[in-house]
């Protein structure tokens, strides 16, 4: 025993019944009646018409309508299923290279940020201190380290020193 499809059209070609004969009898056209016989489920119209085409077709032939829309049922859900199989792993390897593509591109932006931040740090810190020194060229910016930020970054240490050395001897 073959496919739906081919049974289906061994049974028409066995009884001498031509595909126009069967569209005269049950007004179902050709292409319905060809995508049928191949079993290209998809070109037919869906639902409940598809079951209509089978029995209208069997019973064109003089078959048992029951177990032809049955063994169709069968056939078509098996089609349906491969077909949903193949669609899900062709959707999930899109989602995983759009994953990928919108991590990397996240990953870039974070880059780009990061860069931008250190370069006007850079950019700020250059400034200052150009600033600085062409001030104590100038005359108008007294020295480059005030006197109280040197005493105070010195004493500590200083006094630290003292200390250990004091506890120490």
């Amino acid at each position: 025993m073959g496919s739906f499809g081919e049974d289906l059209r061994f049974e028409r070609v066995s009884r001498g019944v031509a595909l126009e004969d069967i569209t005269a009898v049950t007004k179902i056209s050709q292409r319905h009646l060809l995508a049928l016989e191949q079993e290209r489920f998809r070109q037919l119209p869906g639902g409940i018409l598809n079951k209509g085409i089978v029995r209208g077709y069997a019973g064109a032939l003089g078959l048992d309508e029951r177990d032809w829309t049955e063994r169709f049922l069968k056939a078509y859900n098996a089609s349906v299923q491969t077909a949903e199989d193949a669609e899900g792993w062709t959707a999930f390897a899109t989602n995983v290279g759009k994953a990928r593509i919108q991590r990397h591109e996240a990953e870039e932006l974070r880059v780009r940020w990061v860069g931008a931040a250190l370069l006007l740090l850079i950019v700020f810190a250059l400034g200052f201190f150009a600033v600085r020194y062409l001030g104590v060229r100038a005359g108008w910016w007294p020295k480059l380290l005030p006197a109280h930020l040197l005493t105070a970054l010195v004493d500590p240490l200083h006094s630290d020193v003292e200390q250990a050395i004091a506890r120490f001897l």
